[in-house]
């Protein structure tokens, strides 16, 4: 009972066939990078990435089918507006990123209702705006998820799930529906809006795919991680260390009190929904981790390749003193500093290019030692095995560094992206593949696992964040 699993990242777009054993048997990608007209602007083609779809999903069938079902894991908070008649884009869409719309949120926030840019929400209005200014056109709305359904299902379904509808901004205080007052506020037709459906269980037939597989699992990609993990109860915890990173754990069934920001930093989210059962999470967010990496090697030329960080940082055993600080794009949780900047310190004439890759190793795993100070501050417990995944855990350096910053054991996913295993485990709960929520943590098994060394300094990492802070005054006032 295999499941066809279609993840769309911001990057790209691959296709998996899984097993019953919790092994990818066959995998497909395509490339659909994102563009970026001007600065603070990020959009993609939808129609490439629903072309994207179709592909690499008919590929993996013919190399790795039958199926039984179909899962899809996403970039959250992405908008797509298309035409209900034609299936058509009605302009290119917005990504995550994009921070088109921050004066707009800063302008409802002083009107009393916060909304942050990354969300869904002002994106909706601004391409509602641009293109239905009247509201009078039959158009569709929707996050990723949405979209590729409405793809694989050659228009037949306009759905999303919890995980993603809750990061949109529009849903109301119960979790349990568009909220109505935020609709009338941003001019947004509730008739544009999918339908909410659960995270797992049989939602309607892949009709564009050979067979007709029924998509039975719809999830945010970091859910999908988490999942994919087997933190699916209350206390495991990972990171995905992918272009930025982000700590995901279950905190259970009872509703945050409040859904925006808590004190440490760390934002609630809703794990998975399955009928009446909603789940809980908390979700820490570092804004810029591989990234660092990827500007070594494409700005600074100081490796060849990502994978050649671990081989250049291999030349010092520590960093001699030098600390970077990878706030590139601000710094995330804890402190929510959108004018802090990258900051190198420390250097010497004796500072050499290992000691500057490590120290960027180094800085990432920091960040995520912040994420577990934040997340343990926010629940009152204790994380004491971190399970990791992303491009940056296949890198012996940075693996070690996260054990000696945060100073647990670290374990480390046996496939680099755990996204399609969890959007695999949520369709294979509806079809039969896997029997229950224990069967799915009984599959982690990590490819390795890595104790903590000698420490990193942490209050010198401390005072280097503190010369980061605040670089641009008046972005570091800024807070949604």
């Amino acid at each position: 009972m295999s499941i066809l699993v279609v993840d769309v990242g911001t990057s790209g777009v691959r296709a998996a066939v899984v097993r019953p054993d919790a092994t990818i048997a066959v995998e497909h990608r395509r490339e659909v990078l994102p563009s970026s007209p001007a600065p603070g602007l990020v959009e993609f083609d939808a129609a490439l990435m629903a072309e994207a779809a179709l592909d690499v999903a008919t590929r993996a069938l013919a190399d790795g089918g039958p199926v039984d079902g179909v899962g899809i894991a996403n970039q959250r908070a992405s908008v797509v507006v298309w035409d209900r008649a034609t299936g058509v884009p009605v302009g290119p869409g917005l990504g995550w990123q994009d921070l088109r719309t921050v004066g707009d949120c800063l302008v409802l926030q002083a009107d009393g209702l916060r909304l942050a840019p990354n969300q869904s929400a002002t994106k909706v209005t601004h391409l509602l705006d641009a293109h239905d200014p009247d509201r009078t056109r039959d158009l569709c709305v929707g996050t990723v998820d949405s979209w590729i359904a409405w793809t694989l299902s050659d228009g037949a379904l306009h759905v999303t799930d919890l995980t993603n509808a809750a990061v949109t901004g529009l849903v109301d205080h119960t979790a349990r529906g568009w909220d109505p007052a935020v609709l009338e506020t941003l001019r947004i037709p509730a008739g544009t809006l999918p339908r909410i459906v659960d995270t797992t269980g049989a939602i309607g037939e892949a009709a564009a795919l050979p067979g007709t597989p029924v998509i039975c699992g719809l999830v945010g990609d970091q859910q999908a991680s988490l999942i994919g993990q087997g933190c699916v109860t209350v206390g495991p915890a990972k990171i995905t260390f992918g272009t930025g990173a982000m700590l995901d754990l279950v905190t259970g069934s009872t509703r945050p009190v409040e859904a925006a920001r808590s004190e440490a930093g760390t934002f609630p989210i809703v794990a998975w929904k399955r009928g009446d059962e909603i789940v809980w999470g908390l979700e820490a967010i570092m804004l810029s981790a591989g990234t660092n990496v990827e500007w070594l090697r494409d700005d600074l030329g100081l490796i060849d390749s990502v994978a050649a960080s671990h081989d250049v940082a291999q030349g010092c055993e520590t960093t001699d003193g030098v600390v970077y600080v990878p706030a590139l794009l601000g710094l995330g949780t804890p402190h929510w500093d959108f004018g802090a900047r990258g900051t190198l310190l420390g250097i010497t004439r004796g500072s050499a290019r290992p000691h500057i890759v490590r120290a960027v190793l180094e800085g990432v795993a920091h960040r995520g030692a912040d994420l577990v100070a934040a997340a343990e501050a926010d629940t009152g417990r204790s994380i004491d095995v971190l399970r990791v995944d992303g491009g940056m855990a296949a890198n012996p350096t940075f693996v070690q560094a996260v054990a000696d910053a945060t100073g647990r054991r670290i374990e480390v996913s046996p496939v680099v992206e755990a996204t399609a295993l969890g959007a695999a485990f949520v369709a294979g709960l509806a079809t039969g593949t896997w029997g229950g929520w224990d069967d799915i943590a009984a599959t982690w098994a990590p490819s390795r696992a890595v104790e903590p060394g000698a420490p990193l300094d942490r209050e010198r990492w401390a005072r280097a964040v503190d010369r980061a802070r605040e670089w641009y005054p008046e972005l570091s006032a800024i807070d949604f």
